[in-house]
């Protein structure tokens, strides 16, 4: 049965809403016509009732109870008085309707009514329903009068009734169907017009948004929520280009060091020391890229990094020797390391420590002159790293700019750089409670400083 009534059920929610107001409304026209025949047949008996009553007062007019015995007095109106007229003279029976036959039903209705010898009401059912009604005739010896009416007619004008009401019924059922079916309709074209646009929306990433204003309050929810999944897609969207970005910038010097050692390789024959020197320098790049992509991957998961969910510290100047190391030989620019204590300690994973300084250096030998040094530094409740070249520096037009993703202050300098290098760099340092931060008075060249938490 609920399998079936689920397969009749209506699939669309205009369906469903107009099935609801059309039970709803056939719910309420029920009890309305109900109550509405209930009180027309009350009052069309009460109008049987009370010209029964009158017709008894006027009989009751010509019944004499002052002599020995009640008799009734001719009139000029006796036949018309004396239709279904039944006069009683204590139990005996001194008139009654020529053509009602003794036994019949309005005939034993009328000698109850006697018998009680007090007014009252009574109805016989049959093929022909009569409603009888007894007036007591007081005097010396007591009468009572009993008139009988045909209800046919009356019937016949609740019968009509009856029938009108239900006829207006089932139009005023179906006007509401159809009323309910287009004014849903209306109501809801606005709601598919909005998950179009959403749907469309989001597949472009638009910035168009559907705002609350101008909505019904229902609406305007609705448009609320659409635009907050928006921009959960949009940021999605963003950080998954982001993440594809800052792999795509980071996997590509280890996969030059890789491209480079192969040409080399490859150039002409090598000796056995110079192939396992090769292939160590690959293993190197492998390993960095799988520690590229651990850290950027872990990065995106935890979508911001701290150092309760990535513990460790590093020691910053056998760090700070290592990555200067593994840029030796791609460049003609010397690198060199300073550090103003032997012991110096980042609260930050060694893995997470190459990849904010890995950036700055590699932009730092790409723009510098000759040289770039790399120096540490102990400060309150900080390590801070400079890295400094000695290049032209950055424009300052371009300083607000700096750490944008994918901006290049020269797009065409003849680099291959993304822009994504120090935007990566300070966001995995703001991570870890830090900062990387340009000095735009320093001159000449350029000088970024990295500033982490202690270990």
């Amino acid at each position: 049965m609920k399998a079936l009534l689920h397969r009749v059920a209506p699939r669309t929610l205009s369906g469903r809403l107009s099935l609801v107001a059309l039970t709803t409304a056939a719910l309420l026209m029920t009890v309305l016509t109900v109550v509405f025949n209930a009180v027309m047949n009350r009052h069309l008996q009460h109008q049987a009732d009370d010209e029964l009553h009158s017709r008894a007062a006027a009989v009751a007019t010509t019944v004499d109870t002052s002599g020995p015995r009640a008799h009734v007095l001719e009139t000029v109106n006796d036949r018309l008085l004396d239709t279904n007229v039944w006069i009683y003279a204590g139990g005996r029976l001194l008139e009654r309707p020529p053509a009602a036959a003794p036994g019949s039903p309005p005939a034993r209705a009328a000698d109850r009514l006697a018998a009680q010898r007090k007014p009252g009401c009574a109805t016989t059912r049959g093929q022909h329903a009569f409603r009888l009604c007894s007036l007591a005739v007081p005097g010396a010896h007591a009468a009572t009068v009993v008139t009988a009416l045909d209800l046919g007619p009356y019937r016949n004008t609740a019968d009509t009734l009856l029938l009108g009401s239900l006829v207006l019924d089932g139009v005023m059922l179906a006007c509401t169907y159809v009323l309910t079916r287009l004014s849903v309709g209306r109501a809801l074209r606005p709601v598919r017009s909005m998950t179009d646009q959403a749907t469309q929306r989001s597949a472009v990433g638009s910035d168009d948004r559907f705002g609350a204003e101008d909505h019904p309050a229902e609406l305007a929810r609705l448009g609320s929520s659409l635009d907050a999944l928006l921009d959960r897609i949009r940021s999605a969207l963003r950080h998954e280009q982001q993440l594809t970005g800052e792999l795509s910038h980071e996997l590509r010097t280890p996969l030059t060091r890789i491209i480079i050692e192969l040409d080399w390789w490859r150039a002409r024959p090598r000796s056995a020391e110079e192939t396992r020197a090769t292939h160590e320098v690959i293993a190197e790049a492998a390993r960095s890229m799988r520690t590229i992509c651990d850290t950027l991957l872990d990065d995106a998961r935890d979508n911001a990094l701290n150092p309760a969910t990535v513990p460790g510290t590093t020691d910053v100047p056998p760090a700070l020797d290592r990555i200067a190391q593994s840029l030796d030989g791609q460049s003609p620019v010397r690198t060199t390391v300073e550090c103003g204590a032997p012991e110096l300690e980042a609260g930050v994973a060694p893995a997470l420590f190459e990849r904010i300084v890995s950036p700055l250096l590699t932009n730092a030998v790409r723009h510098a002159r000759s040289t770039v040094t790399l120096s540490a530094r102990r400060a309150p409740g900080a390590v801070l790293i400079d890295i400094v070249d000695d290049g032209s520096g950055v424009p300052r037009a371009f300083i607000g700019e700096l750490f944008q993703p994918g901006r290049r202050a020269e797009p065409d300098d003849g680099h291959d750089g993304a822009g994504l290098g120090l935007p990566l760099a300070r966001r995995l340092a703001r991570a870890v409670g830090g900062e990387v931060s340009y000095d735009a008075g320093h001159t000449p060249g350029a000088r970024f400083t990295i500033s982490l938490p202690t270990g």
